[in-house]
């Protein structure tokens, strides 16, 4: 890094220890209301260069320093906006940690109103994925989109990067021409002819939500106001897999109120993107890995949508508080999937998405099995796992069980509309919970105490029970496995099948399950992926070529790493992981890079 600094004596002493543990921003004391970008895309040398322009409004009227958070950003200069005019401001880097990066601080003048940064990013932008030609759909032409969730944000733009802080923004994006840029904001739906993009985000969103994605894009309409942005050779599909989206939008308006975004597209990002998808308002960035060709895994969608009441419009204040943003949208999810494909298809989800917290209640530490887990001094991307998912969700299943559907709805209602537009507390949660007649000693129960309490709600389904006595029909040697339905049932279905597997099969038996099911390849990425971790448990090396290509190419955490943790536990199969890796990383996001490098190392 560097930039003309200032000593850190001539900063006021008044910035004080962030309220947010996971950011710098001395929030109670300056807080940005406004973010101003003029930013420009440069493919060769992988970076963002230009500005980032921030309102503020005193909260201390006395106030003298802004304190921001920052990543590996080098800044050239730094001006302060007063009584009209442009000044240089006094700054300084301050603390630093590898888990949060490093404090940037400015020296206010009396009646500045106004701080513009001029930065570019470097090779430390967590928040970044540069792709070349060769990693897209198309091999024509490079791609960028930005990842900010939880705390890379900072990666890329100087800001207070705390879920705690929302803020309007304005955009000005240099692209090359031809290409397209895309953002969590007001979007055209034609390339611009000299590749420059203007962007308006008129709601306040919390930062993490900002977002970015420059590349070779279509738009397609699926709805009046959806429509999905994706490489030329993709648009297509995704637009037929993802056309119910306008249904599931009327769907939980009609449970929890309109939606308050206007427009609700999809980006299709690279096979690269980290995770399944992200919220990103008005645009939700969404892995290729979910078009399967027969919607089987749209849930992802829904999920995606959901965040636009929960998480989106009423926010988790910091990364402690996660579950509000992610058991109130699981919740949500399993809701629309009943409303939109019925009461099977979202009880079987319910199921499996037990079976994965089963699998994470077992892992994690204890401590970190509390809807509200510690993170003083770690990384924020620690509290992901599916315990403020599902487990969060089996809260409110809990709560809707007490409640009733009807009453349930009601609640959830009220509280989008208490607080929309603001960001919220587990305190604010049992607060508004108190004030609707819920046991408060029970909710406390399940936020606070690890696992999950006695008496928690199991979901069940028929249709695995179906599966299940297909399955013990084979092992018993009744019926071959020929004679199994498997092809004619939902992709739920043969996930079960296959996940619940015993480990005593023989080669002969996975052979003719391969043989039958057509597992090894398969296009479904949710159904390869424990067929896969069945491949090494059981030794099938038939399956390890397509399994070695599957993870050359997909970057989504939830299906590549299980597969390599699984690998690297067995000798034999550490040089052939290690192998694939190095092939493979250059494709991965740097969050899955920094999780992989720990496991393969």
């Amino acid at each position: 890094m560097k930039g003309a600094l200032c000593s850190l004596a001539l900063l006021s002493a008044a910035a004080t220890a962030a309220t947010d543990i996971n950011s710098y921003g001395n929030t109670d004391q300056v807080k940005i209301t406004h973010l101003g970008l003029d930013l420009t895309v440069d493919f060769d040398k992988k970076q963002l260069a230009g500005s980032a322009t921030l309102d503020f409004k005193r909260i201390e009227p006395s106030a003298s320093t802004l304190v921001l958070d920052t990543r590996a950003l080098d800044v050239s200069d730094v001006q302060q906006h007063v009584d009209g005019q442009w000044t240089a401001a006094k700054w300084a880097w301050g603390e630093k940690s590898e888990a949060l990066g490093t404090a940037m601080k400015v020296q206010l003048a009396p009646h500045a109103d106004q701080v513009r940064v001029n930065y570019h990013t470097t090779d430390g932008a967590t928040g970044l994925q540069w792709l070349t030609p060769a990693q897209t759909a198309g091999k024509k032409h490079p791609f960028l989109f930005t990842q900010a969730e939880a705390i890379q944000a900072r990666s890329f733009i100087p800001l207070q990067d705390s879920p705690s802080v929302r803020v309007t923004y304005d955009a000005t994006i240099h692209v090359p021409t031809g290409l397209m840029a895309v953002m969590s904001a007001e979007n055209s739906q034609k390339v611009s002819p000299d590749g420059v993009y203007h962007f308006h985000m008129p709601q306040a969103v919390p930062t993490y939500l900002i977002a970015l994605g420059v590349g070779d894009l279509k738009f397609k309409a699926m709805g009046k106001r959806t429509g999905v942005y994706a490489e030329p050779s993709v648009v297509d599909a995704a637009a037929k897999e993802f056309e119910d989206t306008e249904s599931m939008i009327q769907t939980v308006e009609k449970m929890f109120g309109p939606y308050a975004w206007g427009r609700y597209d999809l980006l299709i990002l690279p096979p690269s993107f980290p995770f399944g998808g992200m919220e990103n308002p008005r645009l939700s960035f969404i892995t290729p890995t979910v078009i399967a060709g027969d919607k089987s895994l749209v849930s992802l969608i829904a999920h995606e949508l959901a965040h636009s009441w929960s998480g989106n419009l009423v926010t988790n204040a910091s990364w402690q508080d996660l579950w509000l943003n992610e058991g109130f949208t699981t919740y949500l999810t399993y809701r629309i999937t009943e409303a939109v494909y019925g009461k099977d298809r979202e009880r079987m989800e319910a199921v499996l998405g037990y079976k994965d917290l089963q699998e994470d209640l077992a892992a994690i530490a204890p401590a970190d099995t509390r809807l509200v887990p510690d993170l003083t001094g770690r990384d924020p991307d620690d509290a992901f796992s599916d315990i403020p998912y599902e487990k969060g969700s089996l809260m409110l299943t809990e709560i809707e069980h007490k409640l009733g559907r009807k009453k349930m709805d009601a609640f959830l209602k009220g509280y989008f509309n208490k607080f929309r537009f603001q960001s919220v507390s587990t305190s604010d949660f049992l607060g508004y919970a108190k004030d609707q007649g819920l046991d408060i000693d029970r909710l406390k129960e399940w936020i606070y105490q690890p696992g999950l309490p006695k008496g928690a709600p199991k979901p069940e389904s028929d249709a695995f029970d179906k599966v299940l006595a297909e399955q013990k029909q084979w092992l018993s040697g009744k019926e071959a496995a020929s004679d199994v339905p498997f092809k004619d049932w939902t992709a739920q279905q043969q996930i079960y099948f296959v996940s619940e597997l015993p480990d005593s099969l023989t080669q002969a038996q996975m052979s003719e399950l391969d043989k039958a099911f057509a597992l090894t390849g398969t296009r479904n990425t949710e159904v390869a992926h424990v067929w896969y971790r069945q491949a090494i448990k059981h030794d099938y090396q038939p399956a390890f070529a397509a399994m070695s290509d599957y993870l050359r190419h997909i970057g989504r955490r939830k299906l590549i790493v299980p597969l390599y943790q699984m690998l690297m536990e067995k000798p034999q199969y550490q040089q052939m992981a290690r192998k694939v890796y190095a092939e493979a990383r250059p494709g991965y996001h740097p969050l899955a890079q920094n999780t992989l490098d720990e496991i393969l190392k």
